[in-house]
């Protein structure tokens, strides 16, 4: 579907001749002397590069059309991820390399959003903040009491972040998704 770049948001997929990218920022400027043009600053989907271009105004890109289906994670299969459709209750086998960084912050009957261009998987929505378990982090030494002092601390993932002295294994912690960095006690 052709969409004209004055209609341009932010969030929105491009099939572009070289790969599928999401518009990050865009601004519409028109010089007093000359045509107008659209900057854009693009972000591949595939690869996470990101690419400044610049269309004259009104020029037609080629709009991709993303299905956002709603799914729950089950369980690992040799390396893979198994979800399935909450709608349909189909299963899908997914690549691990396929999530990008979502597998760190996944457990066994979180939902997630998996976004599909045609039968290809090119991103996943995840809440903003996910509750996970410490399984192994040092004591916290008697007597340091450094304001603001971290240590690393390993989540039920696998994933390692850097948790206030006071925490300990077997204690819930809240992440974010986004960052990675520890937010709270659960």
């Amino acid at each position: 579907m052709a969409v004209s770049t004055n209609d341009l948001r932010n969030g929105m997929t491009l099939d572009l001749p070289e790969g599928l990218f999401a518009v990050v920022e865009f601004q519409h400027v028109k010089p007093g002397k000359g045509g107008a043009f659209v900057r854009t600053k693009l972000k591949n989907q595939r690869t996470g590069a990101v690419i400044e271009r610049t269309y004259r105004a009104d020029e037609k890109l080629e709009q991709a059309i993303i299905d956002k289906r709603e799914m729950q994670f089950l369980y690992r299969d040799a390396g893979d991820y198994v979800f399935m459709d909450t709608n349909t209750y189909d299963q899908l086998q997914v690549p691990t390399d396929q999530l990008g960084d979502a597998p760190n912050y996944l457990k066994e009957g979180d939902d997630a959003v998996l976004q599909f261009f045609g039968t290809e998987i090119v991103g996943v929505d995840l809440p903003a903040a996910v509750e996970l378990t410490v399984t192994e982090t040092e004591p916290g030494l008697q007597g340091d009491r450094v304001s603001g002092a971290r240590k690393p601390a390993t989540l039920e993932t696998g994933l390692v972040v850097q948790v206030p002295l006071f925490v300990g294994p077997g204690e819930k912690i809240k992440v974010d998704t986004r960052s990675g960095e520890y937010l709270t006690r659960a």
